[in-house]
């Protein structure tokens, strides 16, 4: 079993920053793959941006540039930095972990993009 546990999110305005953390537990093995997915009001859940253990990274077009991954392996924690938040970005974000091939989820953090 795999355990998530996300933190971070909130309410900020546009143009503010947000940092969101997610640790995992469990039956990790070394070579897996950490990321962050999203998922708006009436729309389907969407790659944010995602990290394998070798550092590899890749980024959803619209998150290009403002949006960071990054992965502490010591500490099985990924963590999200996201910069020059727009409305747009308003989702509740779930963090991924893939071992095996097989997903595991966390509960999901709201973040709202409000002035």
């Amino acid at each position: 079993q795999v355990q998530l546990v996300e933190s971070g999110g909130g309410l900020v305005q546009p143009g503010g920053s947000l940092r969101l953390s997610c640790a995992a537990s469990g039956n990790i093995f070394s070579s897996n793959v950490m990321g962050w997915y999203r998922q708006a009001p009436g729309k389907q859940r969407e790659l944010v941006a995602a990290v394998s253990s070798d550092g590899s990274t890749r980024y959803a077009d619209s998150v290009k540039g403002r949006f960071t991954i990054s992965r502490d392996s010591a500490k099985n924690t990924v963590y999200l930095q996201m910069n020059s938040l727009k409305s747009e970005d308003m989702a509740v974000y779930y963090c991924n972990i893939r071992v095996s091939l097989v997903d595991y989820w966390g509960k999901g953090t709201l973040v709202t993009v409000s002035s």
